[in-house]
């Protein structure tokens, strides 16, 4: 989200077609805050690293305010409910960024795909390493691909919604998993 805003920032300078400024900074100021308050959210909970999950219950709520948003407005969506969108969902990315840094996965992060990418390839024993973890980096890649495909198709056969919704139900499933899940005692649970 943030790589993409910063590069649309800079078609947006040159007056390419389709590309506005604000919308690009609007994005990245709203997930920089969500990054904020994910990270002040995160920091409270490390002490069991299963806690740090609980922040799927406030990007949970943010995307579902956001589809409920863009089910009950017009399409093409008018500029509020556009910039309502944008931030909503900037909000929910930067918490959910933040909940990734906070629990530290090695290998598995969806926000940085490139590096993830990177990671299978220059681990390799093609490439001279020890080839591990190349099965987990992978699944983060397909699961990327997946979702945009699954995202894609919702738009252009059930609407521009639809996709929040689907990023809600799977969000209130995570979340539902994470409050059980701090119950665990498990090693996994540990602060890193």
């Amino acid at each position: 989200m943030t790589s993409g805003n910063v590069v649309f920032s800079g078609f947006a300078l040159a007056g390419a077609a389709g590309f506005t400024l604000t919308a690009s900074l609007a994005a990245l100021a709203t997930f920089a805050v969500g990054a904020l308050l994910g990270g002040r959210l995160a920091h409270g909970a490390r002490a069991h690293r299963g806690r740090v999950l609980h922040l799927a219950l406030l990007e949970t709520s943010l995307v579902l305010v956001a589809y409920v948003i863009a089910e009950a407005a017009a399409t093409p969506y008018a500029s509020t409910v556009q910039y309502s969108l944008i931030a909503l969902l900037g909000l929910a990315m930067g918490v959910q960024n933040a909940a990734a840094r906070a629990l530290a996965v090695p290998d598995l992060t969806t926000t940085v795909l490139t590096l993830t990418i990177t990671g299978v390839a220059a681990a390799s024993r093609a490439a001279g390493g020890k080839g591990g973890k190349a099965g987990r980096r992978s699944l983060s890649a397909a699961a990327m691909f997946t979702g945009g495909l699954a995202g894609a198709v919702a738009v252009l056969h059930g609407g521009s919604a639809l996709p929040l919704l689907f990023a809600t139900l799977l969000l209130a499933a995570a979340t539902v998993t994470a409050f059980t899940l701090t119950r665990s005692d498990a090693t996994w649970t540990k602060p890193l």
